[in-house]
C-alpha cells in the first residue's frame, strides 16, 4: 500500500517538474527577437487553357443483323400410370382370455 502511495507521489511531482519546463521553454521563445518578414511570393504569369467543346461528337449508328428465331419444342405424348394397387387391410388381432389363477390375490381386511 506504502509503494502505491510513494508511485502516485512520484509520478506527480514528475509532472509538476516537466510542466515548469515547458513553461520555461515557452517563455524562452517569447523573449526571442523578433524574424525578419518573409520575402513576397513574385507574381508568376497565368497559364491559358484550351476551350473544352460543348457539345459531344455524334457516332455512327451501328446495324445488328436480325435474331434468328426460337425453335419449336415437339409436343410429347402424355404418360399414363397404372392404377395403383389397393391397400390390404390390417388384420385383427384376436382377443387373449384372461386366466384367473394368474391375477393378484383379493385385499385382506383387517378387523
Amino acid at each position: 500500500m506504502a509503494s502505491r502511495k510513494s508511485f502516485i507521489l512520484a509520478f506527480f511531482i514528475a509532472l509538476a517538474f516537466s510542466s515548469m519546463t515547458i513553461s520555461l521553454a515557452a517563455r524562452h521563445l517569447l523573449q526571442l527577437p523578433t524574424l525578419p518578414p518573409l520575402p513576397s511570393i513574385p507574381n508568376l504569369p497565368q497559364p491559358t487553357l484550351p476551350t473544352l467543346p460543348t457539345t459531344q461528337p455524334s457516332l455512327p449508328k451501328p446495324t445488328l443483323p436480325p435474331l434468328p428465331s426460337i425453335p419449336t419444342i415437339p409436343t410429347v405424348p402424355k404418360v399414363t400410370f397404372p392404377p395403383l394397387p389397393s391397400m390390404p387391410s390390417i388384420p385383427t388381432i384376436p382377443t387373449i382370455p384372461s386366466i384367473p389363477f394368474l391375477s393378484p390375490p383379493p385385499a385382506t381386511t383387517s378387523p
